[in-house]
């Protein structure tokens, strides 16, 4: 089959490569209908997530129908619509059973210590196939996988594999609640969906930080007050709006890969040159005892943190991989229902012999690319 493959820092390519198989009896082989291309697979590609394995599948985020069911796998048979929660998750283990399954002491290879196993992620998290492929092999096939009912189309059900939940997640790490002035850091596609988070977990203001003026075009689509930090200096900017005390709850949907404002390049692969930048902002903007939900993403071995003005501040700062399956079945019947239309957020449909030109452009930050979902079949 066809899939994406890393290759090194910078070096992907699509190649042919053997077809999964059941390798243990939890386990769920899938067709794949539905991909997309991540933020967090380009820091896989730039090279700030460290110790990729060579010929490692890229991609979390599928939707698809199953082939084959291993021995241990209820309640799935062949013929079956679903989505693929981004990270993985016995389903059993004490962690899973209180809602952390990114924290499972059962899915990661690297024993329990090890922490978050997710699809087409670095040493440390497996590493397990991804999703960016014709088939995939889901491990623990019973929590990994829900079933996508027939009034949700794949195009619907792929941004609730990996955005949607994790913006989720970002806002109850903030503790959004009733009234609420929310900053959100970060335009992107998970940024979008942390405004629509934030506002559906009762946020009375949402103001949002990016630099990519479509971005904040859509923003405004959803009634938030933006500020482009390309023209005008945020601190200030956000501190006015908010009468001088900062916003009670901050999302930080950008990560380690921040550039700084005015600094955009067209060099390819390039990590961002401002790593701490967006916790800087983060921490200095947010109302005393306030607090901060962080899910952009910084790789193991980062230490560079405000944490001396946070304490200060009396903050309380939530972080972490989010627990996917603890959100996914909920999000995916406000999309049922018709209280959310993810597709609005979808910006590219590619074929795969086109997903290395996607990657390309993605990491470039070109207008148009906010989300690219790879149509599979």
């Amino acid at each position: 089959m066809k899939a994406v493959v890393w290759h090194g820092v910078g070096d992907i390519r699509l190649d042919e490569v053997a077809d999964p198989r059941v390798e243990e009896p939890t386990d769920a082989i899938i067709r794949i209908t539905r991909s997309a291309i991540c933020g967090t697979d380009l820091h896989m590609v730039r090279g700030t997530m460290p110790d990729m394995v060579e010929g490692t599948v890229l991609g979390h985020e599928a939707v698809g129908v199953v082939e084959e069911v291993g021995s241990a796998v209820r309640g799935f048979t062949p013929g079956d619509r679903v989505v693929v929660t981004s990270t993985i998750g016995c389903g059993t283990c004490s962690y899973c059973r209180a809602g952390y399954f990114a924290q499972c002491d059962t899915a990661n290879p690297n024993g329990p210590s090890a922490g978050t196993c997710f699809f087409g992620g670095p040493k440390a998290t497996g590493p397990v196939n991804g999703l960016q492929a014709e088939r995939a092999r889901i491990p623990h096939a019973m929590t990994t996988l829900v079933r996508v009912p027939d009034g949700v189309t794949d195009d619907q059900a792929i941004l609730l594999s990996d955005i949607f939940p994790t913006a989720w997640f970002g806002a109850r790490l903030a503790e959004v609640g009733s009234g609420d002035t929310v900053l959100v850091l970060g335009a992107g596609v998970v940024g979008q969906f942390a405004i629509a988070s934030a506002k559906r977990q009762g946020a009375g203001r949402v103001i949002v930080v990016d630099g990519i003026a479509s971005r904040l075009d859509l923003a405004r689509g959803q009634n938030a007050e933006t500020v482009n930090f390309n023209e005008e200096d945020p601190v200030e900017v956000v501190r006015d709006l908010t009468g001088g005390i900062g916003p009670d709850r901050v999302i930080e949907a950008v990560g380690v890969d921040a550039e700084e404002p005015g600094r955009r390049t067209d060099e390819q692969w390039k990590p961002g040159d401002a790593p701490r930048l967006a916790l800087d902002w983060a921490v200095e903007l947010v109302a005393k005892a306030g607090s901060i939900g962080i899910i952009g993403v910084y790789p193991p071995g980062f230490d560079d943190f405000p944490i001396g003005q946070a304490m200060n501040k009396n903050l309380t700062m939530r972080m972490g991989n989010c627990n996917h399956r603890r959100y996914l079945p909920r999000l995916l019947t406000m999309v049922q229902t018709g209280s959310v239309d993810p597709t609005a957020f979808i910006t590219r449909h590619e074929k795969p012999t086109s997903a290395i030109d996607a990657y390309r452009s993605f990491d470039l930050r070109e207008d148009g690319w906010l989300k690219t979902v790879l149509d599979v079949a």
